[in-house]
């Protein structure tokens, strides 16, 4: 089984001013320890879920890169891109600059996003939830074509790309991975069974109803789900309640549901000390599932 960081809240790092340092200093010590894979969130305005609406938000891509500069062989994604916060094209001429400069280290990994207040408040498109999964596709799509030889047009609902040139090419071969999050059993796993290299659930009782469910959404559309990696979205908290041990528990029953990948966010992550505890307790365990 593969870790990844979770990073969703910056909180925790400081002043603006310390920001950049202390992301530094812990995207260094997360791939020193072992985590093999460091996302962040994409939202603009921190959700309820982990604090305040006004506490400090870092926009992806702009992190992503700056994480890029501080490491050398650790993965980099969002967890996961929202569909409509950015033209198809550009995002995959962002995630392929992203790919290009970390050395093949860039992944796609992407969702129909959610964040309706965020989205309005900021004035980016948010659709209805049909909409919002009809761009999710053809976001897709444009982004395969943008990494396929060809540079014609292609026309959708709701884009209109006259020309699909993408110079330089993605380092990744043959082209930056994708992810596809979400819960939804019908039609986001059905794209995942079409599209996707990989799926991300969160990983909490029903994570393994979501496996079941996209082997037959695989069927469905006549491929292997053994093709598909699948990864879950958790917590690593190990100064809890439960401590290593409750972590460790909780990996296995997901790795024993067919996860292979676990990102966790570490709750109150301001310096490298949690991650040492990760990566001499937990990730050489796990590392042997």
């Amino acid at each position: 089984m593969r870790l990844g960081l979770h990073l969703n809240d910056y909180s925790h790092l400081g002043e603006p001013k310390d920001m950049g340092p202390a992301l530094g200093r812990i995207a260094r010590a997360a791939e020193d320890v072992g985590f093999a894979r460091l996302s962040v969130t994409d939202h603009l305005w921190q959700i309820s879920l982990i604090g305040e609406e006004d506490e400090p938000m870092l926009e992806a891509y702009t992190t992503l890169a700056f994480l890029a500069g501080h490491t050398s062989t650790i993965e980099l994604q969002p967890l996961v891109t929202a569909a409509t916060y950015r033209s198809p094209g550009l995002l995959a001429k962002m995630v392929t600059t992203l790919d290009v400069l970390s050395g093949g280290r860039a992944w796609l990994s992407i969702g129909q996003g959610w964040n309706e207040q965020e989205a309005t408040g900021l004035g980016l498109p948010y659709d209805s939830h049909d909409g919002r999964y009809q761009r999710l596709e053809e976001t897709v799509r444009i982004c395969l074509q943008m990494w396929s030889d060809s540079d014609d047009p292609i026309v959708t609902e709701h884009h209109q790309l006259g020309q699909t040139l993408n110079e330089p090419r993605p380092v990744s071969r043959p082209r930056p991975r994708i992810l596809i999050g979400g819960g939804g059993e019908l039609r986001t796993l059905k794209l995942v069974a079409r599209y996707a290299d990989a799926m991300n659930v969160w990983g909490g009782e029903e994570a393994g109803q979501k496996i079941a469910r996209l082997r037959e959404r695989c069927e469905e559309v006549g491929r292997d789900p053994d093709e598909i990696e699948k990864t879950a979205l958790s917590t690593f908290d190990v100064e809890g309640p439960g401590g290593v041990d409750g972590l460790l528990r909780d990996l296995r029953r997901l790795h024993d549901l067919g996860f292979t990948t676990v990102y966790g966010w570490v709750p109150d992550l301001g310096s490298e000390a949690q991650l040492e505890v990760i990566g001499s307790k937990v990730v050489p365990e796990v590392s042997s599932w």
